[in-house]
C-alpha cells in the first residue's frame, strides 16, 4: 500500500495536480475552511444536534473573514485577540438581547469603536470586522433554550478550531503568505504587460485608460507586499531571512517601473508599413515578458524553480538585428524601449543567481504610535470616522425596524448593511448591485438544490460545498460569492428545521432594505463627490511627479545599495496617479455629473498617466547621471513649474495662467535638432517628452482649477 502511494506521488499527473492546487491561494483558503467545518460538523450530525453544526460553521466563517496575512507569531497574537474580542461580543449579545434599549445603544456604540480600532492597522481591521460580524451571527443564532455561556462557547469554538487549524498549517509553511502576496504582484504585472503589448503602436486614450486601471492593481499589490514584508519584519528574529523576499520585491518594483515607462508616441512608426513587423515584434516581446512574470508567480506558489523562457532572448536578438536596418532618426524613437525591456529580460534571466547582498533595504513604515493612529481618526473630515458613523446609522435604522415590526431573523438587514457599506460611493454602489443580484440568484438556486437534496446528509454536503465556494470566489468575484453564501444560509436554516419556503421572501426583503440603508447613508452622509476632489488630486499628482522627477535627475543615493528616497518618490507618484484614475472612475457613477466635467477629468487623468510613463522611462536610467547635468537648468524649470502649479491649484487658482513650459520646449527642441543621433540626444528627447506632456497638463489644469458646484 505504501509503495503504491509513493509511486503515485512520482506520477507526472499527480505532480501537475498538486502544482495547480498550490498555485491558487483562494482554493487553499476555501479548502481550509471546508475542512474545518467538516471536522466540526460530523460529530454533531452523528449525535443529532444540527444547531451546533450551523453555529460552529458560522464561527468558522467569521474567523476566516477576520484573518489577515501575517507571520505565524503574529498570527498567534491575532488569534488570541480575535477569540477574546469574539467572546466579549457574543457574550454581550446573549446577555443583553432581552433588553432592547440597552442592547441597541451598546451595539451602535461598539460598532463605532470597532471601526475606529480597525483603522489602527490591517491586523486590527480584520479582527474588528470579524467581531462585528460574529455579533450579528450571535443575534441570528440566539436561542432562549440555551444558556448564554453555551452559545458563546459554540460560536467561539468554531472560530478557535479554524484559527488553530490555520495556524498549524501556517507553521508548516511560514513564508507562504508572503510568497502569495509577491506572486499576486507578479500576476498583476503580467496582466499589465499583456495590455501594453496590445495595439502597441496605436495607444489610444481608451487603451491608456485600461492600462491605468491595471496599473492600479499593480501598485495596490506592491502596497500589500510592502505591508506584509513589514509585518514579517516585525516578527522574525533574523532579518537576513527576509533578504530573498526583499530581492523579489525590489525586482517587482524595477520591472514595474520599466513596464510603466513610455518613451515616445509610436504612432509615427505605426503609420509606416515597413515597420509593421518590427512593431509586432515589440508586441510579442511584451507578451513573452507577461508570460515570464506569470510563470514566475506560478513557480513561487508551487515551489518549483523558475525557468526563464529562451524565446525572449531570441526575440530581443531579432529586434536588435531589425533596428540596425532602419534610419537613425526612427531608431531613436524605439531604441531606449528595447534597452529597457532587455534589462527586464536580464533581471528575470538571472533571477536564480541574485547578488550576494547582506544589506536590507528600507521600506516605508508607519512610525506613529497606536494611540496616535487612533487619535488621528477622531476628526469629522477623516474617512474612517465618517465610515463608522454611516455604518452605525445603517445599524441604528435597521435595528429600529427589527424592533418596531418584530421581524424574525431581521438581523439579515444588519448583515447586508455590513457587507454593502463601503468608504466611498462608487464602492458601495458596486457592492449593492452585486449583493442584490447574488442574493436573488443564490436563494433561487438554493431552493432548487434543497429540493433535490432533501436529506440531512444532502443538506450538510450543500452547506460544505457552498461554504467552500464562497471563499473560493470571495476575492475574485464577489457576485458569485454572494450566491454561494446565500445557499450556505439556506442549507443551514434547513438543517435546523427552518423551511426554505419561509426564508425566501424575508431574505430578499431584508437584503433590499439593508442595501437601501447603505445606499442612503453614503448618498446623504458625507458622499465626498469625486468631481469636487479632482483639483486637489491633480495638485497632489503634480507635486508627486515633481518629487519623482527630482529624485531621478539628482540620482538619489546613487552611491549606495539602498535608494530609499527614490523608491518612496516613485511609489507616491504612482499612488497619486491611481487616486486620480479612481476619482475619474467614481465620477462615472455619481448622480451629479456633466459631460464637460467628465471630459476634463478624463483628459487630466490621461495626461497625468502619460507623464508618469515618461518619468518611469527616465527613472529606469536614474543610476546613469552622466547626461542629467547637461539639462540642469531645464530640469529645475520643469520641477519648479510642476510644484508651483500644484501650489496654485490648492491655494491660488487665479495664478495658474502664468505657468508654462513653452520656453523650455523651444530650447530643448533646438538642442535636439543640433545634436547627432546618440545617447545624449535620446536623453534630451526623454526630457522633452516630460516637458511637453507637463505643459499640456498645466494647460488643461486651468479648466478645473476650482471645484464645480453640486
Amino acid at each position: 500500500m505504501s509503495k503504491s502511494i509513493i509511486n503515485i506521488k512520482h506520477k507526472a499527473w499527480y505532480r501537475y495536480l498538486i502544482s495547480k492546487f498550490w498555485q491558487n491561494p483562494n482554493r487553499l483558503t476555501a479548502t481550509k475552511v471546508a475542512i474545518a467545518m467538516a471536522l466540526q460538523a460530523l460529530p454533531f450530525i452523528i449525535l443529532g444536534n444540527p444547531y451546533l453544526v450551523v453555529t460552529l460553521s458560522l464561527g468558522t466563517v467569521a474567523a476566516a473573514l477576520a484573518e489577515t496575512d501575517d507571520h505565524p507569531r503574529g498570527r498567534m497574537k491575532s488569534l488570541i485577540i480575535t477569540i477574546i474580542s469574539f467572546s466579549i461580543t457574543t457574550a454581550s449579545v446573549f446577555v443583553l438581547k432581552p433588553y432592547p434599549l440597552i442592547f441597541g445603544i451598546g451595539f451602535i456604540a461598539s460598532t463605532i469603536v470597532f471601526v475606529l480600532l480597525g483603522g489602527i492597522s490591517e491586523r486590527y481591521r480584520g479582527i474588528t470586522f470579524g467581531a462585528i460580524l460574529i455579533g450579528i451571527y450571535a443575534m441570528l443564532t440566539y436561542r432562549v433554550d440555551y444558556a448564554w455561556y453555551n452559545q458563546v462557547l459554540f460560536l467561539c469554538s468554531g472560530a478557535l478550531f479554524y484559527g488553530l487549524l490555520s495556524l498549524f498549517l501556517l507553521y508548516r509553511k511560514p513564508w507562504r503568505l508572503l510568497e502569495e502576496q509577491l506572486a499576486s504582484g507578479f500576476m498583476a504585472l503580467s496582466e499589465y504587460l499583456e495590455e501594453k503589448g496590445k495595439d502597441f503602436s496605436q495607444c489610444s486614450p481608451k487603451q491608456s485608460n485600461k492600462q491605468s486601471i491595471l496599473n492600479i492593481q499593480v501598485v495596490t499589490a506592491l502596497e500589500k507586499c510592502k505591508e506584509v514584508i513589514n509585518v514579517y519584519g516585525q516578527e522574525v528574529k533574523a532579518q537576513e531571512e527576509l533578504i530573498p523576499y526583499l530581492q523579489r520585491f525590489m525586482l517587482l518594483q524595477s520591472l514595474h517601473e520599466r513596464a510603466a515607462s513610455g518613451h515616445e508616441q509610436y504612432d509615427t512608426l505605426g503609420e509606416k508599413k515597413e515597420y509593421e513587423a518590427l512593431l509586432n515584434g515589440f508586441a510579442e516581446l511584451f507578451h513573452q515578458l507577461s508570460h515570464a512574470t506569470k510563470l514566475l508567480a506560478d513557480n513561487m506558489l508551487s515551489g518549483e524553480p523558475y525557468q526563464h523562457p529562451v524565446a525572449i532572448g531570441w526575440i530581443i536578438n531579432a529586434l536588435e538585428f531589425e533596428l540596425e536596418k532602419i534610419p537613425d532618426h526612427d531608431r531613436q524613437l524605439i531604441e531606449l524601449l528595447l534597452h529597457n525591456l532587455t534589462r527586464s529580460h536580464q533581471s528575470l534571466n538571472h533571477l536564480n543567481a541574485p547578488e550576494n547582498s547582506t544589506s536590507i533595504p528600507r521600506l516605508q513604515q508607519d512610525e506613529r504610535s497606536t494611540w496616535q493612529r487612533l487619535k488621528d481618526q477622531l476628526n469629522w473630515s477623516h474617512p474612517r470616522l465618517r465610515y463608522a458613523i454611516r455604518l452605525s446609522a445603517c445599524f441604528l435604522v435597521g435595528y429600529l425596524l427589527i424592533q418596531y415590526f418584530n421581524l424574525e431573523n431581521g438581523e439579515w438587514i444588519l448583515l447586508t448593511s455590513l457587507f454593502v457599506s463601503q468608504p466611498t460611493y462608487r464602492e458601495t454602489r458596486v457592492k449593492l448591485l452585486q449583493r442584490i443580484a447574488g442574493t436573488l440568484a443564490g436563494v433561487s438556486l438554493g431552493i432548487l438544490a434543497l429540493h433535490l437534496l432533501p436529506t440531512q446528509a444532502g443538506q450538510l454536503a450543500l452547506l460544505l460545498i457552498s461554504g467552500y465556494s464562497f471563499f473560493y470566489w470571495r476575492v475574485s468575484n464577489y457576485s458569485y460569492a454572494v450566491v454561494f453564501i446565500s445557499i450556505f444560509v439556506l442549507a443551514g436554516n434547513q438543517l435546523i428545521s427552518i423551511p426554505y419556503g419561509n426564508v425566501f421572501l424575508p431574505r430578499i426583503l431584508d437584503t433590499l432594505v439593508g442595501a437601501l440603508l447603505s445606499f442612503l447613508a453614503i448618498r446623504f452622509l458625507w458622499p465626498n463627490w469625486q468631481h469636487k476632489r479632482i483639483p486637489q488630486l491633480l495638485a497632489a499628482a503634480l507635486q508627486s511627479n515633481a518629487a519623482y522627477f527630482s529624485q531621478i535627475v539628482r540620482g538619489a543615493n546613487s552611491d549606495t545599495d539602498d535608494d530609499y528616497e527614490y523608491r518612496l518618490a516613485r511609489r507616491m507618484a504612482h499612488k497619486s496617479d491611481n487616486a486620480l484614475t479612481l476619482a475619474w472612475q467614481s465620477m462615472q457613477v455619481e448622480p451629479k455629473k456633466n459631460k464637460p466635467q467628465m471630459q476634463q477629468a478624463f483628459t487630466v487623468t490621461y495626461l497625468n498617466h502619460a507623464l508618469l510613463s515618461h518619468l518611469s522611462a527616465l527613472g529606469a536610467l536614474h543610476r546613469d547621471q552622466s547626461y542629467f547635468k547637461l539639462t540642469h537648468t531645464i530640469n529645475n524649470n520643469i520641477e519648479n513649474t510642476l510644484n508651483e502649479t500644484a501650489l496654485n491649484l490648492r491655494e491660488n487658482p487665479n495664478a495658474l495662467s502664468k505657468n508654462t513650459l513653452k520656453p523650455v520646449l523651444i530650447e530643448l527642441k533646438n538642442r535636439i535638432d543640433r545634436s547627432p543621433p546618440n545617447q545624449k540626444r535620446q536623453h534630451m528627447r526623454l526630457i522633452y517628452n516630460i516637458a511637453a506632456v507637463s505643459n499640456k497638463l498645466l494647460r488643461e489644469s486651468k479648466g478645473i482649477r476650482t471645484p464645480q458646484p453640486g
